[in-house]
């Protein structure tokens, strides 16, 4: 099913492409909302990086980590971006599903536990007898098991309430759960947004906390991308501009965002986008090695990490996950 429907996308757009001499169309699924780490992708838009590649880019929002996964894998968009963890436990699942990350957005993980400190929580282990909130389709979430392992919780001994991502951090604002899982950017501006005390607020990044996993990625439909590879290129670099700058003036990156989403707060915004560009996007390593690729020696550590919390079906490879071959070599990946 997954391999039929996204062939019949690949050849449709091809042939619109060809017939009529037009940009290729690639809608893009995001992962979220259109929040501060989605302003590059806005940028890319505005200032004609899609264009000048011969992309007709529309952008839609998502509604979790896992969201964009299903999407890009039926065809219904060629890219998108998603929790490459996720995306292992898809593939393990669905063998042979046309859907591969191409390009690795965020290095270092958004996964977080945020809590309040007035309820008790400052580390790990002060999870332990109290109540967690975690929405079931959150990529947080889907990790803090390995979290857990790795810092000898014992999860008999925390309470799991699931809860939608529109009330998680109001619960936790009310006092009605202790903590919740959540990407760190979005839980812990939300809950300043809702009047916290930002001195009250404790945010327990994963990876800072033993785990080794990979974020979110650029995901790609491998049918689109075989048929179009110049395309996929050319939206990867277009991409890798945008952030790059987001990065180099972050107030026209939110300037681009809030004309998609008047409602949001710009400076709220501008934060979330510099919490993520300092925190999972320009680590030191895509300083020392440029953005998109990954350490062949860490994802082999993550898929340990994977393995010991979640039972593959098939043998675990990396490279059914993750495929570098359309990232552009021409140095736009590389930060100055």
């Amino acid at each position: 099913m997954f391999r039929a429907s996204a062939a019949a996308l690949a050849a449709a757009l091809t042939v619109t492409a060809a017939t009529a001499g037009a940009e290729t169309a690639m809608p893009f699924a995001l992962d979220w909302k259109f929040e501060g780490p989605a302003a590059p992708y806005f940028v890319a838009l505005d200032e004609g990086h899609f264009a000048a590649e011969d992309l007709s880019v529309q952008i839609s929002e998502g509604a979790g980590s896992l969201d964009a996964i299903p999407k890009v894998a039926t065809g219904a968009f060629p890219v998108g971006f998603a929790d490459i963890n996720s995306l292992m436990k898809f593939l393990d699942q669905n063998p042979g599903a046309p859907v591969i990350a191409a390009m690795m957005i965020y290095d270092k993980p958004p996964f977080a536990v945020v809590g309040r400190k007035s309820q008790g929580i400052e580390a790990p282990k002060d999870l332990e007898g109290r109540k967690l909130g975690a929405p079931p389709p959150d990529g947080a979430w889907a990790q803090f098991p390995i979290f857990a392992a790795e810092n000898g919780l014992d999860m008999a001994a925390i309470t799991v309430e699931p809860v939608g991502f529109p009330t998680r951090e109001p619960m936790l604002a009310e006092g009605q759960v202790d903590a919740v899982t959540g990407f760190s950017f979005s839980s812990t501006l939300n809950l300043i947004r809702l009047g916290v005390p930002e001195d009250d607020i404790s945010t327990l990044l994963m990876a800072d906390h033993g785990v080794a996993l990979y974020g979110n990625a650029i995901i790609v439909n491998t049918d689109f991308a075989e048929a179009n590879p110049e395309a996929v290129t050319g939206f990867l670099r277009a991409v890798a501009k945008g952030w790059k700058d987001s990065v180099a003036d972050p107030d026209a990156a939110i300037a681009a965002l809030i004309q998609r989403n008047p409602a949001a707060d710009a400076a709220l915004e501008e934060r979330r986008l510099q919490m993520s560009i300092a925190d999972n996007v320009v680590t030191d390593w895509v300083k020392a090695n440029g953005m998109g690729n990954i350490d062949p020696d860490r994802m082999a550590r993550a898929i340990e990490q994977t393995k010991s919390v979640y039972e593959f079906q098939n043998a675990p490879d990396a490279a059914l996950y993750f495929d570098p071959q359309w990232l552009p070599a021409d140095g736009s990946l590389t930060f100055e």
